[in-house]
C-alpha cells in the first residue's frame, strides 16, 4: 500500500497587523497580564524571534494595540457650539470603545504608549474643559477623572453581568440591586459629572 504524502505545512505570513490583531484578541480573552511577545508568538504558532522584524519589543506591541483601539474612537469632525454636548459626544465615544475593548483600553490608558496615539481625543477633551472655564491643571484632572469614570463604570458593568450569570444568585433580596439600567445609570452619572465641571468653571471666572 503506497504511503500517503505528508500534509503540507501551513506557514503563517506574518505582518504587523496580524500580530497586533492577535495581541488584541489575547488581551481581551486573558487580560493585560497575559501579554508578552512569547504569548502572542504561541498564538500565531511561530517563535518570538520571527516577530521582531515587524514588532521589535513589547512596548511596540502595546503601541500597536493602542493605535488599533484608538482608531475605533469615532469623534465628530467639529466640536458643537455647546461644550456640554461636545463632552457628551467624547465620553460616549470613549465608552463605546471601552465596551468593545475593555481590557485593551485599560492597558492603553495605563501605558505611556497610548498618550501620543490618543492625542486627538486628549486635545478635544482639554479644549472642551477650557471652554467650560477651567484652567490647564484643572482640565487635565477633569479629563483623567472622566476616563476613570468611564472605565470604572465599564468594569463594574462587566462584573454585574458576571454576577447575574452565577447559578447560585437568588431572585429578590440583595441581588435585586444588581438589576439596573446601565445606559441610564451611565448618563445619570455623566450628568452629575458635567454639572460639577460647569460649577467649577463658574467659580473660576
Amino acid at each position: 500500500m503506497p504511503k500517503r504524502a505528508p500534509e503540507p505545512v501551513m506557514r503563517v505570513v506574518l505582518t504587523r497587523d496580524l500580530i497586533v490583531h492577535t495581541a488584541v484578541g489575547l488581551v481581551e480573552r486573558e487580560g493585560p497580564q497575559a501579554l508578552s511577545m512569547r504569548a502572542v508568538a504561541a498564538e500565531l504558532g511561530v517563535t518570538a524571534m520571527a516577530m521582531y522584524n515587524h514588532v521589535p519589543n513589547k512596548d511596540a506591541l502595546v503601541r500597536g494595540i493602542a493605535e488599533y483601539v484608538m482608531s475605533t474612537l469615532e469623534l465628530p469632525a467639529a466640536e458643537p457650539a455647546d461644550w456640554r454636548s461636545g463632552a457628551r459626544d467624547l465620553v460616549r465615544a470613549f465608552r463605546r470603545t471601552a465596551e468593545e475593548y475593555p481590557r485593551c483600553m485599560s492597558l492603553v490608558v495605563a501605558s505611556k504608549s497610548g498618550i501620543p496615539v490618543g492625542l486627538r481625543a486628549i486635545e478635544r477633551a482639554l479644549s472642551l474643559c477650557a471652554r467650560a472655564g477651567l484652567d490647564g491643571p484643572a482640565s487635565v484632572r477633569v479629563m483623567r477623572a472622566l476616563m476613570a469614570y468611564t472605565l470604572g463604570f465599564q468594569l463594574r458593568e462587566a462584573g454585574l453581568s458576571k454576577l447575574l450569570r452565577e447559578p447560585d444568585a437568588e431572585p429578590g433580596g440583595p441581588d435585586a440591586l444588581t438589576r439596573q439600567d446601565p445606559d441610564g445609570d451611565f448618563e445619570f452619572g455623566l450628568d452629575l459629572f458635567l454639572s460639577s465641571v460647569e460649577e467649577m468653571g463658574r467659580r473660576a471666572t
